[in-house]
């Protein structure tokens, strides 16, 4: 005799209950379609919702909470290269904001049980509970060659839609480049991070100068997007931090009395944020700033430089970067779709680090002004952290520009 579940001992409710259990776990059919009239089908997990994004691909072997938490993502469809995604489940230090700001999530195997001693829930569990659609089973290769050859285009997650409808859907919704995502993800009131937690709403008339903490840097992070490990980083190289909207004035920048200003990384076409760029041509020569990603090309774009959108972007962890002062070769994390024109960068400004996959311009330097920016995420998270030194150089203009004659530790 064999050992029997009380379920098993009740034949007449069996194969009812049966097909029924069998039709919960049963994934349900989704398909992403592009807008080329393209159609990859999959499984659908997370939320039963649909998703319309520009659709990129990012190369990232792990990270994939800091990739659908980082405000960069905005108004996108990520799809991850990487096989298998979900086995380290997600953790509550993985987080970049307080939501997940991609629109839907495209992979080639999810994995439902996680095995991490951090892990508090699956992918599934966290896409559901922020209501983000994803697909998985689909050919995520075939994809991102796609993507590759044709560039990034419109797409859509749609679970219980034709694919005629589906197109129909996409030329409705304007595009990523026509569209202001900063403002959307930007902080609405100032707040100073602390103890690498997001604060309470700081006055805009409040001065941080003559604080108990004398010994801190004051810095001041206009958020166009701001990840929180760069805030983290800031606060471990003792810097008191402030963040404000990415609609703040000069004015109020600089009444808040920083040693130094760092530009945060974001989404959006920075063709469409030229009053964001004015304000930081002002801020240039007031005091020292470190731009990243977003905010590298607003200092381009600030004294003069033009930006171009990338075929298809560059997303992941893996990208060599050399610097051409020392000529040394960074392996680096990148997420972004449009760079800054290397053959016009900017009034007074010059290329720092140029990208050895396609020569594209991954930092600037001003020749005279303590100003230095770089297109990738020396913040890392996630990705090697081969580039958080670029930090302490920042810390180092800043210490310069008050005058200080000690090193910077």
């Amino acid at each position: 005799p064999t050992f029997m579940t009380p379920w098993q001992r009740m034949p007449s409710v069996r194969k009812k209950s049966h097909s029924r259990a069998c039709k919960k776990l049963m994934p349900e059919k989704t398909v992403l379609v592009l807008e080329d009239g393209s159609v990859f089908a999959g499984s659908a997990f997370g939320a039963e919702a649909t998703a319309c994004g520009e659709v990129v691909f990012d190369t990232g072997m792990t990270g994939y909470q800091e990739m659908l938490t980082a405000p960069s993502l905005a108004g996108q469809i990520l799809v991850c290269t990487y096989p298998l995604i979900g086995n380290y489940g997600i953790s509550e230090s993985g987080f970049e904001s307080g939501q997940v700001h991609a629109r839907g999530l495209a992979v080639r195997e999810y994995c439902s049980r996680p095995s991490h001693h951090q892990s508090t829930g699956t992918l599934h569990q966290f896409l559901l509970a922020h209501g983000i659609p994803g697909i998985s089973g689909l050919d995520t290769r075939a994809l991102t060659r796609h993507l590759r050859s044709a560039g990034v285009m419109k797409g859509i997650i749609a679970p219980d839609m034709a694919v005629d409808q589906a197109l129909i859907r996409l030329k409705s919704i304007p595009g990523y480049d026509v569209t202001d995502f900063v403002r959307q993800v930007s902080a609405r009131n100032a707040y100073e991070w602390l103890s690498g937690e997001p604060g309470t709403a700081v006055p805009p008339s409040l001065s941080l100068r003559g604080s108990p903490a004398t010994n801190l840097r004051r810095i001041v992070v206009i958020d166009y997007g701001v990840k929180h490990s760069i805030l983290r980083i800031l606060s471990r190289l003792d810097c008191r931090t402030t963040v404000v909207p990415c609609t703040s004035s000069v004015d109020h920048v600089l009444s808040l009395n920083p040693d130094g200003i760092v530009l945060s990384p974001g989404p959006s076409n920075p063709e469409l944020l030229e009053d964001m760029a004015e304000t930081v041509r002002r801020l240039i020569g007031r005091k020292p700033l470190m731009g990243i990603c977003l905010g590298h090309q607003l200092i381009g774009r600030a004294l003069g430089a033009k930006t171009f959108k990338l075929k298809f972007g560059h997303r992941g962890g893996n990208h060599p970067v050399r610097d051409l002062a020392t000529g040394r070769v960074y392996i680096t994390s990148q997420n972004h779709g449009y760079a800054v024109d290397g053959d016009a960068p900017g009034e007074g400004l010059e290329a720092s680090h140029v990208n050895l996959n396609d020569g594209t311009v991954e930092g600037l330097r001003h020749k005279d002004l303590p100003v230095l920016s770089v297109q990738y995420h020396c913040e890392a998270s996630p990705g090697p952290l081969d580039s958080t030194h670029l930090f302490e150089r920042f810390l180092q203009m800043v210490r310069n520009d008050r005058g200080k004659e000690e090193m910077y530790p």
